[in-house]
């Protein structure tokens, strides 16, 4: 697609010159979206003298970063029992803190550099839309006041009917410190402050191979030249598939957007949301759904795609495009004469276990980070302060946090890989369909 969301057609995509020639700098970042602007920026904040390129395929935001829902949330991996039953209550509590933190990351770097991303500090809820996802709901609330995390008030119908008004929802989880805002906006606004600190960025500049010198530097090689470099990150997270060494520690997994026409005042009479609040339901296969600044309803999530291999271009789909919009006329009724006016898809990074990673690649001189599972916004901005930390060799509480350099399951090899894949959205989605009717 020449545009990929409706996020991308409210910025100025002018992309930069592609790498050309042989040129030689102290790292190397593949990938421009919030991964890689982030590791160059935290690079540059802890030694300013570094030399750092980063290569981007296409040009920044055309990725994940440009084209998620706009969610800056503390969620992390596929919930916090889950993170707990794998690693532990206490693990489960510090990566609670990790994205916490993340989120007051992003707000800070908005506000410091003044990025024009339409940020919103509007807090989040998530939403129980049947008797079976409310007792869900309440027992994973529970089990978050229970771990120590004191930004969850339970909201009951009555409350959250003063918030946000819906015949099918029930209850709610609410927590203060989440944003909505941009994605492109904020991707194309860290561009403009990295390279104010001097990283370089060539757009249009597919990768075509990496390899080590004899010399232990890597080499990168693009169309029209090469890139020789210290350090090496791999900021790819679902493009990874792509990278022979990381295809196997996730795969990518198509999530979907509609978009409608902007509400008008009588439609705020009939549902309320004043407050803007993001909106999540509580579906293994979610939902989730919030504003713009101009008042379109955001529709997404409900079902995803897998693809088979190396494919990475399964960003339409019209059956689940279609399911979206009769989402919106179920959870919001008097919205069900809104006009769809913008449609897209694209990857996200889901490991085995549903819980990120990032690491060491080989040795200490290359990174690599994935598997965000839909909630990179302010993750991917924490990850590259520890990405930073890494190849710097600077000891911190997030180079030790359990998920860094913690062993992946890999994936099994095609064509068990998308038989497996297929076999657990199945699972997921016949839960939900129980789960959606009692």
């Amino acid at each position: 697609m020449e545009v990929p969301s409706f996020w991308l057609t409210q910025v100025d995509i002018s992309p930069n010159p592609s790498c050309e020639g042989n040129i030689s700098c102290d790292v190397v970042i593949i990938g421009g979206g919030f991964t890689g602007l982030s590791t160059a920026y935290f690079l540059k904040e802890l030694e300013p003298s570094l030399n750092i390129v980063i290569l981007e395929k296409e040009y920044v935001g055309f990725g994940a970063s440009g084209r998620n829902a706009g969610f800056c949330m503390t969620l992390f991996g596929f919930n916090l029992s889950w993170t707990a039953l794998r690693y532990g209550r206490e693990n489960a509590l510090k990566a609670y803190k990790y994205t916490y933190d993340a989120v007051s990351l992003v707000r800070s770097l908005v506000e410091k550099h003044n990025i024009d991303c339409d940020f919103e500090y509007t807090g989040f809820i998530r939403v129980a839309t049947s008797k079976l996802y409310e007792r869900r709901l309440k027992k994973e609330f529970d089990f978050a006041v229970k771990l120590g995390i004191e930004d969850a008030v339970w909201l009951r119908r009555s409350e959250i009917e003063e918030k946000i008004f819906s015949p099918v929802v029930r209850a709610g989880w609410y927590e203060r410190h989440c944003a909505i805002l941009n994605p492109a906006k904020l991707a194309q606004g860290m561009k403009k402050v990295v390279e104010g600190k001097g990283v370089k960025i060539y757009e249009k500049t597919p990768v075509l191979e990496v390899r080590k010198t004899e010399g232990r530097k890597f080499e990168v090689k693009v169309e029209k030249g090469k890139v020789e470099a210290d350090k090496l990150v791999f900021a790819t997270n679902a493009f990874s598939i792509l990278i022979p060494q990381l295809k196997r520690k996730q795969v990518p997994a198509f999530t979907y957007i509609v978009l409608t026409e902007p509400l008008n005042e009588e439609h705020f009479a009939k549902i309320k949301w004043s407050r803007r609040e993001g909106l999540e339901d509580s579906r293994n296969l979610i939902h989730y759904f919030r504003l713009t600044k101009d008042n379109r309803l955001l529709m997404g999530g409900g079902d995803v795609s897998i693809a088979f291999g190396n494919d990475i271009s399964k960003d339409m789909n019209y059956r689940i495009f279609s399911h979206l919009e009769k989402f919106i006329n179920e959870i919001f009724p008097p919205l069900k004469d809104l006009k769809v006016e913008y449609k897209w898809g694209g990857p996200v990074s889901v490991t085995v276990d549903l819980i990120p990673a990032l690491g060491y690649l080989g040795d200490n001189n290359c990174v690599y980070s994935l598997g965000c599972i839909g909630h990179g916004v302010s993750l991917t901005h924490m990850n590259g302060l520890t990405i930073a930390e890494l190849l710097l060799g600077k000891e911190s509480d997030r180079t030790n946090i359990f998920f860094v350099n913690r062993t992946v399951i890999p994936w099994p090899p095609e064509p068990l890989r998308f038989m497996l894949s297929h076999a657990f959205r199945g699972i997921l989605r016949v839960q939900d369909f129980v789960y959606d009717r009692i």
